[in-house]
């Protein structure tokens, strides 16, 4: 979708004008009205000659504009193409649930595509955490999670196969936490996990769409069931489609 001089003022309902507002400022809540109210998530914004003609300012005031907008992740710039207006992302408390579950908790519909599903010899920080000896076999899932229909994660997990020995075996595009409850014993009932922000690795940025290099949330965590580690997960979420809030007390 792309909007024309003509349309990208009348759409915004306002002008620029000589107050004591900057005019950067004054163009930032323009685009912002623009992009929360006349664009779609993922639509691309007009050009920087577009907004300059549709309201008399210098190239410097609109990349002003347009610069505070990316910083606070109202908008995304790429290389070549373009601006285009971020996806509003799902906002995430900071808890014990799986993906499939979270996403379902917040009324988006979740759907996996299963990259690697295999018996393989275990990193061997994953042998620690796994409680496993170095190089011996465990259960390795790589999956691409989405929510309505869009890329928000890459998971690489490894399980230990004595508490989940048929997890092969079974429909690996919902949820293993329920799984490993319902058909092998083990509910998992706590978690380790640190959460970190890394550029994307060429693999993920390629599977999430954003790109080598491009922000994401990098989480690692050791899920137990009881005192067993069941699971040593990697998980990497797009930025601009997620986010984490919690709650801090005294």
């Amino acid at each position: 979708m792309s909007v024309t001089p003509r349309s990208t003022a009348e759409a915004a309902g306002t002008a620029i004008n000589n107050s004591q507002i900057p005019k950067h400022e004054q163009l930032r809540t323009i685009i912002l009205k623009l992009a929360r109210e006349e664009l779609e998530p993922g639509a691309r914004l007009p050009s920087e000659r577009t907004l300059m003609d549709s309201y008399g300012v210098s190239r410097i005031t609109v990349r002003a504009a347009i610069g505070r907008l990316v910083n606070e992740g109202h908008l995304v710039r790429v290389p070549a193409k373009g601006t285009f207006v971020a996806d509003s992302p799902v906002q995430s408390t900071l808890h014990l649930a799986s993906f499939t579950q979270e996403m379902e908790a917040m009324g988006h519909v979740p759907s996996t595509v299963v990259l690697v599903a295999e018996a393989a010899a275990v990193p061997e920080d994953t042998a620690e955490a796994l409680s496993l000896a170095p190089g011996s076999e465990a259960i390795h899932l790589r999956r691409l999670r989405l929510a309505d229909g869009r890329p928000v994660s890459v998971d690489d997990a490894w399980y230990n196969p004595e508490h989940a020995p048929g997890l092969l075996d079974i429909d690996l595009t919902g949820s293993v936490y329920k799984a490993l409850a319902a058909q092998f014993g083990h509910q998992i009932d706590r978690a380790r996990q640190s959460v970190r922000s890394e550029g994307a690795p060429a693999d993920v940025g390629a599977l999430l769409g954003t790109g080598t290099g491009a922000p994401v949330l990098a989480f690692d965590r050791v899920s137990y069931s009881g005192p067993l580690a069941i699971e040593h997960s990697r998980s990497w979420y797009r930025s601009d489609r997620y986010s984490l809030t919690m709650e801090v007390r005294l």
